[in-house]
């Protein structure tokens, strides 16, 4: 629109609003774009499921639940004073604490029952740290891992686990793992045109667990409703913990996809469903990014008008557009650099 782009002496153009509605209709879009993918979520997530409740269905043997007397029918309705409603919260609570003990507050036929300083039962598996794609290639790596630490990168390929080969299927790493011996496992990775053999000791990751199974709720169009919203918070959430990760060094760039990844994920959903969630999930993250405070992108053109606003004037015409020029080659860098992985991804 007129003044957008370059500023105009029209009293109507966009370069003459309020800043208050220069903010609006820039911020518009993608807006839009987060609306629509929370709308599909909430449709998707309201239709086909409903929430598991706090309402214990089985107590098994050997863990803490059991040992202290909970029974079929308890509801686990607070945890160090944060009150639980859905089964997510339990186990988000119990995650947080580390192991360390929690007191439980439970009701049992409209009586409340207090435990303190239980100790969830510690549980321990073995990871890698490697993320792979179908076709045995590694997607990502956690920070810290046994991986990490032996210098596995993102894009290498396993092609051998125990000296037997994978043939591109990553399923077949995960069978030679678990049927191998889990302390040491001897990997072969293609690193370009260079193998690479590599003895990984896996990490021993521990988990805590109360020993319970809890009861789905009932099918109701009241709890469908409910599941809707509880599941697209969480997924939007999930977004903003996701750029979190990125920026904070948790999550590489490596594992970021460019038009070419998201095609070949979108080409492999299975059915409507999946499609309509990588719907959602597209337009959501569209819509979170181009918010950022980067130049070129919309939020970077709002950081613009914010500063507008607090100098009470607006910064020189040539320094805005060379701000924005250094942003949109950032961005352009950024891009290839993206497109190129996810093409040595696919290859």
């Amino acid at each position: 629109m007129e003044g957008e782009e370059e500023r105009s002496e029209n009293e109507r153009s966009f370069s003459k609003a309020p800043i208050p509605k220069r903010i609006a209709i820039v911020a518009a879009g993608a807006i839009v774009n987060i609306i629509f993918g929370l709308a599909v979520y909430f449709a998707l997530m309201s239709i086909n499921n409903v929430y598991i409740s706090n309402e214990i269905q089985n107590v098994k043997e050997g863990y803490i639940a059991q040992e202290i007397g909970l029974k079929e029918g308890d509801k686990i309705v607070e945890i160090n004073g944060k009150k639980t409603n859905i089964k997510q919260d339990i186990d988000e609570i119990i995650e947080k604490t580390n192991g360390s003990t929690i007191n439980l507050t439970i009701e049992r036929q409209g009586e409340k029952i207090y435990f303190e300083n239980i100790k969830p039962t510690q549980k321990e598996a073995m990871s890698t740290g490697i993320l792979l794609s179908d076709k045995a290639k590694v997607v990502s790596v956690q920070k810290g891992s046994s991986a990490d630490k032996n210098g596995i990168e993102a894009n290498d390929e396993i092609i051998k686990v125990n000296d037997k080969k994978i043939h591109e299927d990553s399923n077949k790493v995960l069978e030679e793992i678990q049927n191998g011996n889990l302390e040491k496992i001897n990997l072969t990775i293609k690193r370009g045109e260079e193998q690479i053999d590599i003895e990984l000791i896996p990490d021993t990751i521990y988990y805590y667990l109360l020993g319970v199974d809890m009861k789905m709720a009932d099918n109701t169009i009241i709890n469908h409703l409910i599941n809707g919203f509880i599941e697209t918070g969480n997924f939007a959430f999930s977004i903003v913990d996701n750029m979190k990760e990125l920026f904070t060094g948790n999550v590489g760039v490596e594992q970021m996809m460019g038009p070419v990844g998201i095609s070949e994920v979108v080409a492999k959903t299975n059915g409507a469903e999946e499609f309509i969630y990588m719907l959602a999930l597209i337009s959501l993250s569209l819509g979170v990014t181009n918010l950022l405070p980067i130049p070129a992108l919309d939020g970077g053109k709002i950081l613009i008008l914010l500063i507008e606003w607090i100098r009470r004037k607006p910064l020189k015409e040539k320094t805005e557009i060379n701000i924005q020029l250094i942003g949109f080659c950032i961005l352009i860098a950024l891009s290839i650099y993206i497109t190129f992985n996810d093409v040595a991804r696919i290859i």
